[in-house]
């Protein structure tokens, strides 16, 4: 039953001949243009790419490998270099990051250029994308699990834990394949994480064996409920971005997949605004478009800006049932806050002093005209600056914090 329904999953989330033969086709034009015309440095293909590992649709990574003895103590300047030829050739777009890396569109498809450094082992990196052509190496000593690796990655997606990015902070691409590997398949991956504890370690290479990790490693690197050693750099937790929620919703996950297998847990659904409409009675949305830079950049400041909606709400006394972003990482994305009311009373009662503290009593009665007493403290009735959650969200979008943080936001 499991095994065939593995099976079908697997056959839906490969993908198809024609789609691989056309997207690496595309990515090997640019890559013998790089390679004719760069030089000291050859191009290839990264990321899940490299590894096999990808699923229907991805963006392809191509690494620019810049020979490490000419440009090792120059390295901030290779997206400068790359920029140069690049322009000559490509219509290209800048992203910023810990270095700064290019965008190429063709059609359907983005190729993302990204310059490093050529190292043959972890200690030589400048910058972490140098490591990257290392991962790709270990996992593909691991061909075998390619198709459980595929599983993995879907299921993690499907229950909205997939991504380390900084606005996500769940499991990396590469975390979901290392989880494969120790535990050697999808389905013993799952069972395990339905059992996980807190501060569990995965260590495939057994750098840590017999050791007292948290006497070994950084203590600022294992603050997430899971660690996992990267093999070919052991001082890092390649899962330390992971956050305690996704953690808890992955576990979560595993443990209902398990009670009741289904190709459900492999479908992606993206929430929208009619479906929420229906489920709830009172709902704000905000259309937002987000700055133009990377994406983890501006997933976070689109973040901060949902998120100091949601404190102004909650300060002003309205109580959320559910709030959430929802972003395709791609287009614009929305807010959504499901409130218990629209409308609240237009006063509210604030805590004073106990009585017997006379003398905060006395300020308090000073400060606040409407006073009264109860169970031997004093109380105000104070009138809210806004009982209408529509008002309070209008006021909360012209703030600094949200106009900082997104290229445009509207009420709809």
């Amino acid at each position: 039953m499991v095994k065939f329904l593995l099976k079908e999953a697997l056959e839906e989330i490969k993908p198809s001949i024609e789609y691989k033969k056309e997207i690496l086709g595309k990515a090997d034009e640019i890559i013998k243009k790089i390679n004719r015309g760069l030089k000291n440095a050859n191009a290839v293909l990264g990321g899940s790419g490299a590894k096999g590992t990808w699923l229907k649709t991805f963006d392809a990574d191509i690494f620019v490998k810049f020979d490490y003895n000419k440009f090792k103590d120059k390295d901030d300047k290779l997206a400068d270099i790359l920029e140069k030829f690049l322009k000559r050739h490509f219509k290209i777009e800048r992203l910023h990051g810990s270095r700064d890396y290019f965008q190429i569109r063709k059609e359907n498809f983005t190729f993302e250029i990204i310059p490093i450094l050529r190292i043959k082992k972890a200690e030589q990196a400048k910058n972490i994308t140098d490591i990257s052509p290392l991962h790709s190496d270990f996992v593909l000593k691991h061909k075998n699990l390619t198709n459980e690796i595929r599983l993995t990655k879907q299921f993690f997606r499907a229950a909205n834990v997939y991504g380390a990015e900084s606005y996500i902070r769940g499991f990396s691409g590469y975390v979901c394949e290392l989880l494969t590997i120790y535990y050697s398949s999808f389905l013993d991956c799952i069972k395990a994480a339905s059992k996980w504890k807190e501060k569990e370690v995965i260590d495939i290479k057994r750098y840590y064996k017999n050791k007292d990790i948290f006497a070994e490693m950084n203590l600022s690197k294992l603050t997430s409920p899971l660690i996992v050693i990267d093999p070919v750099q052991k001082e890092r937790n390649a899962a330390a971005a992971l956050s305690y929620e996704k953690f808890s919703l992955l576990k979560s996950k595993a443990k209902e997949f398990l009670k009741k297998p289904s190709r459900d847990f492999f479908e992606q659904h993206v929430l929208t605004k009619s479906e929420l409409a229906k489920k709830y009675k009172n709902i704000l949305f905000f259309e937002v478009t987000p700055l133009k830079r990377k994406e983890d950049v501006a997933g976070a400041k689109m973040l901060k800006s949902f998120n100091f909606i949601k404190k102004d709400l909650i300060d002003n006394g309205f109580e959320a049932i559910d709030a959430n972003m929802v972003w395709d990482k791609k287009g614009n994305a929305f807010f959504y806050y499901a409130l218990k009311d629209m409308e609240i009373s237009k006063t509210f009662e604030m805590n004073g002093p106990p009585l017997k503290i006379k003398m905060h009593a006395s300020l308090f009665r000073k400060k606040h005209k409407n006073t009264f007493i109860r169970d031997k403290r004093i109380f105000a009735v104070e009138k809210r600056k806004f009982s209408n959650a529509g008002d309070l969200a209008k006021n909360s979008i012209s703030s600094p914090n949200i106009t900082n943080n997104v290229n445009q936001i509207r009420l709809i």
